[in-house]
């Protein structure tokens, strides 16, 4: 193999020093410290005395008297390779070994010509300067031997041996540094300091990366700035920072940078590379949300942002805000990334900023042309589909908005898109389709509890009474709120009171059974896959059979969609529960509004239902105002309150107001004993704000009514304390 640089001529390799993949480095490392070991020697033509590297792994500079070749005075110079590159015209090898002389023998001084005392004539030799030129140290080993063998008394010049030697020495060094063997790199330095000099800057690199990745970062950081303090070529100092940029941490890559020299035009050398670290830092911020890093190096990577024109810098600032939870500061960088080159990194960071300012329908739109990319990608889509459903009430769709999300979410088995697919048909009065979703939510992930939760709720609407004994049997004990469905809520609750003056009391028979809808059309009920969710058209209830095989409307005066302001207040009041309990409760709302502007019991009535109407569409703000139409009695009063502030106990916990949500709880808890359920989200909301201790208490409080989610919360609360304490 030929060695692609000789030690004497000092050739170092100098070429663009390519980035990590990525455009990044990772996090850096460090060696042995020859800036510091009292080596005063000052260069000369840019050589110094060599960098020795001991066994124990530290590099200092020569000491005179015990490295150091013996002074001219007491040994010959051998000028031989001198006279040789002067005569072959090449200047650069000249130059070289004058340096290399130099450093060797202190009190040497070159010949002014050294052509000047002509050698005799020895073609052999020469030609084996120029094999030991090319590089072909084999060759010219062979040809030694071959003359030795051939005339008994002719030895080569010391000279040429000791540097066969030393290039060997090189190649076999160079050998194991591209091969990852770093303990060989280092052995072979420690018994080649010659090799360890300005003149062959690519070994020191070589020998420093070696250190770094062998654990001994502080031996590289000392070789890099053995080099920075000794060698004076500009392209070599600026390459060696280069070089160290991914290998040193930043304390000493600061060690380095104090070493910088300004160029002629008054700029510092390594500005530049200043801008690489700051991108280094603020990527090392992206993949640690954890990790504090200095104001400067964001303002340095936003002023190359601004002046660069790099999507590559505002990606990575859209990236560090977003993992800060600052959305829209995040968003600003994505768009600017976007705008300037619209690939799938720029749209899903983007995605990601818009769905955590609940914007997901933008979120949707924008990523949808790259959610095949890949897994990642696919991933936010998904998320952003799941959000879009998830808003209450639910988002007027287009058929092809819908459509496409149902495509995706099937092909995709995400089970979180497909329950909140199921909460968006039933939310339309599809309890049939959600069902159908629900089901598969469960088949693609059969721990999920909310979509049991949801299949159980929507069998029972379409009166599937089996099929909601199957799931709660098989959930017996493992959710708290499977095994009450059927039981009469607090709206079925209301509408008895209406009726009676009291509350009703809970009729399991099959009359009281919820009302089954027609299918949106004929195939609906039949489908294999899950449908387009559709509203029914015209809102109708199906008649069926009661005990006695009579066929009977189950809900009477709202099975078509009338306005309700040509109704009577009475007339609305009615309609109003009667939307309610076929759960239409906007359109109930309506009709409530109507119904207060009757007075008396109507009036109250009214406002009460339009309450709980707007508490299940989910419009908290609008409950409030409805209770706040006309006075409510004590038990109604209490009823609205504490579900409004349930509500936005978990509106706040969904949004991470932790605070909020432990205040919403504490208010609730002053007029209403605490459910396990909200005693599970009061767990969580002290275990996201780090109070482990009241997290604890309020787990084993609740675990001890033999409820799941709390003997989890104990487990999550044991597991934030192992990692805060890592």
């Amino acid at each position: 193999m030929k060695p692609t640089v000789f030690i004497a001529a000092g050739t170092a390799l100098l070429g663009a020093v390519v980035l990590h993949q990525g455009g990044y480095f990772s996090s850096p490392v460090t060696l042995p410290n020859a800036a510091q070991t009292g080596d005063t020697q000052s260069p000369q033509d840019g050589y110094s005395k060599p960098i020795a590297v001991a066994q124990n792994g530290k590099t200092d500079a020569a000491p005179d008297g015990e490295r150091s070749p013996p002074a001219a005075s007491s040994r010959k110079v051998d000028e031989t390779a001198l006279r040789y590159f002067a005569s072959k015209g090449d200047t650069k090898r000249l130059n070289a070994e004058i340096a290399r002389l130099k450093a060797l023998y202190p009190d040497w001084t070159p010949p002014d010509n050294p052509l000047a005392v002509r050698q005799q004539g020895d073609p052999q030799l020469d030609q084996m300067w120029k094999l030991y030129s090319a590089g072909k140290l084999a060759e010219l080993r062979k040809a030694i031997a071959d003359r030795q063998t051939a005339e008994a008394n002719w030895q080569p010049p010391a000279d040429l041996l000791e540097r066969l030697a030393v290039a060997e020495a090189r190649e076999q060094l160079v050998n194991a540094s591209n091969l990852k063997q770093y303990d060989a790199v280092i052995r072979v330095g420690s018994t080649n300091p010659s090799l360890l000099t300005c003149g062959d800057v690519d070994v020191l690199w070589r020998v420093a990366e070696a250190f770094a990745n062998t654990k001994r970062e502080d031996r590289a950081k000392d070789a890099y700035l053995y080099i920075l303090n000794n060698c004076k070529k500009p392209e070599e100092r600026y390459a060696t920072v280069q070089k160290a940029l991914p290998l040193l941490s930043r304390q000493n890559l600061d060690l380095l940078l104090a070493t910088e020299q300004k160029t002629p035009d008054g700029k510092g050398e390594f500005a530049a590379l200043r801008g690489d670290i700051a991108r280094q830092s603020v990527a090392n911020a992206d993949a640690d949300p954890k990790l504090s890093i200095p104001d400067i190096d964001i303002a340095t990577v936003e002023g190359l942002a601004k002046e660069g024109g790099l999507a590559s810098d505002d990606l990575l600032l859209g990236w560090y805000y977003v993992r800060r939870d600052k959305p829209q500061v995040a968003e600003t960088w994505f768009r600017k990334a976007r705008d300037k080159e619209n690939t799938a990194k720029s749209s899903q960071g983007l995605a990601l900023a818009l769905i955590n300012q609940n914007r997901p329908a933008e979120a949707e739109d924008i990523l949808h042309q790259w959610r095949d990319t890949d897994d990642d990608t696919r991933k936010v889509y998904l998320a952003a589909v799941a959000n879009l459903l998830a808003v209450t009430p639910p988002p007027p769709l287009t058929p092809d908005v819908l459509q496409r999300m149902v495509q995706e979410v099937y092909a995709a088995k995400d089970s979180a898109s497909a329950q909140q697919l199921g909460w968006y048909a039933d939310a339309l009065n599809q309890p049939q389709t959600a069902a159908q979703w629900f089901k598969l939510a469960l088949d693609w992930k059969p721990d999920d509890e909310p979509s049991a939760y949801g299949l159980a709720l929507t069998r029972w609407k379409i009166g599937d009474k089996a099929g909601v004994k199957d799931i709660q049997t098989a959930w017996a004990g493992r959710s708290e709120r499977i095994p009450t469905v059927g039981e009469r809520s607090i709206e079925t609750a209301a509408l008895g009171k209406r009726k009676t003056g009291k509350a009703a009391p809970v009729d399991t028979s099959e009359e009281d059974a919820p009302v089954q809808r027609r299918p949106a059309n004929q195939d609906e009920a039949s489908q294999d896959e899950p449908s387009q969710a559709k509203a029914s058209q015209d809102g109708t209830a199906a008649p069926r059979a009661g005990k006695a095989g009579r066929t009977r409307q189950v809900v009477r005066g709202c099975s078509t969609t009338i306005d309700p302001a040509s109704l009577s207040p009475e007339a609305a009041l009615s309609r109003g529960w009667c939307l309610m309990q076929v759960n239409r409760p906007v359109e109930a709302a309506a009709a409530f509004e109507v119904a207060l502007r009757g007075s008396g019991k109507t009036r109250t009535d009214a406002a009460y239902g339009q309450s709980l109407a707007y508490l299940r569409a989910g419009l908290t703000d609008r409950a409030a105002v409805a209770a706040s139409q006309a006075p409510l009695d004590s038990d109604r009063s209490i009823e609205i309150r504490t579900a409004l502030l349930e509500t936005q106990a978990n509106t706040a916990f969904d949004q991470g107001r932790y605070t909020e949500t432990i205040l919403s709880l504490d208010e609730r808890a002053r007029i209403a004993p605490e459910r396990t359920g909200l005693m599970v989200l009061r767990g969580y909301a002290y275990l996201k704000l780090r109070r482990f201790a009241d997290a604890e208490q309020v787990f084993r409080a609740a675990a001890a009514t033999g409820n799941h989610d709390a003997l989890r919360g104990l487990n999550d609360v044991k597991a934030a304390r192992q990692s805060n304490f890592q």
